[in-house]
């Protein structure tokens, strides 16, 4: 009897060895699956994402570029101070010559008082 117990026990473990080396075998096929399915799953989200990212970056620039064409504007205000104090100087010198002009046409001295320019 001791045979056919022998016997068993041995298909026993055969069963198992073949088991077990189907499953290594098979191991890195089914991990490969696993990882297709995952990506065919989520790669339309990614997609949709990495979209969306690209969108975001392109109104970024366009809002850096705005940002800094601005400030490019208020710093060339800033320097053009000098040319308008020049400038108001020069209109403050053509009023004054404006003035004494009009007051030697009407006869008037440039020193007295001039009556209200209409101007």
């Amino acid at each position: 009897m001791e045979e056919p117990e022998m016997q068993l026990k041995g298909k026993k473990v055969t069963d198992k060895f073949t088991e077990s080396v189907y499953v290594l075998a098979n191991e890195p096929s089914v991990a490969l699956y696993r990882l297709q399915e995952h990506v065919r799953r989520s790669l339309p989200e990614l997609a949709q994402h990495k979209a969306d990212m690209q969108r975001w970056e392109e109104q970024s620039q366009g809002a850096i570029y705005t940002v800094e064409y601005a400030c490019s504007a208020v710093k060339n205000l800033v320097d053009s101070s000098v040319y308008f104090r020049s400038v108001e100087g020069l209109l403050k010198q053509a009023i004054s010559i404006r003035d004494h002009m009009n007051a030697t046409a009407q006869g008037h001295s440039p020193k007295e008082p001039l009556p209200p320019s209409s101007a």
